[in-house]
């Protein structure tokens, strides 16, 4: 899952390759299932926040310049990084407040590709699903599903990643609303451990 970026105008990317040592890595919030647990029979339930709130991502509307780190090989015990930019457009809140969708843009390997993330929040529920799609994939991969505890979101699904079966995380920041930060790690064995696999930080453009 996961296994390109995250998300109108046509935007011009140009995007700069840099690989990082173990010194080097970024650093990471603690990683473990906070409102979420997996079942007796093997199953993901996810428990909303008090406070869970369709206006959750509201912060996200507008263009943003993201520093991006990415782990080069995942559950293979590397510990090597490589940065890049890309830019993302978020148009805001939409189906009459319960939505939010972005558009993101980079180059891989040569390649351009863009990726898109539809976010709907459910009242009944009061949880967050987050569906993420890549041009070089045009597969809509399973919602990560969530919710905000203040300035802090996090977001869990079960998928497979080249074979092999994972727990998904995605962990938000929004303590500054102009420079939030999203990470994404991986669990083989149900959240015991984790890998960071991937980590933005999102700049306002003004």
């Amino acid at each position: 899952m996961k296994l390109t970026v995250h998300r109108t105008a046509p935007i011009i990317v140009v995007v700069l390759f840099h690989v990082w040592s173990a010194s080097a890595q970024p650093v990471f919030p603690e990683a473990k299932l906070v409102n979420a647990k997996i079942t007796e029979s093997g199953g993901l339930e996810i428990i909303p926040s008090k406070a869970s709130s369709s206006r959750d991502f509201d912060f996200l509307t507008g263009k943003w310049k993201m520093d991006n780190q990415r782990l080069k090989t995942r559950l293979k015990n590397s510990n090597e990084w490589e940065s890049f930019e890309s830019l993302d457009e978020n148009y805001g809140p939409i189906l009459k407040g319960i939505g939010n969708m972005d558009i993101y843009k980079a180059t891989f390997g040569g390649k351009s590709m863009e990726g898109l993330t539809l976010r709907l929040f459910n009242p009944q529920t009061r949880l967050w699903s987050l569906y993420w799609v890549a041009s070089n994939t045009g597969v809509l991969d399973p919602p990560v599903v969530g919710s905000f505890e203040g300035n802090i979101g996090r977001f869990y699904c079960k998928d497979v990643y080249q074979g092999t079966p994972v727990l998904v995380m995605f962990h938000w920041d929004k303590t500054d609303k102009d420079n939030p930060v999203w990470s994404q790690a991986f669990s083989t064995d149900n959240g015991l451990t984790w890998e960071w696999n991937w980590t933005n930080v999102s700049h306002r453009m003004k």
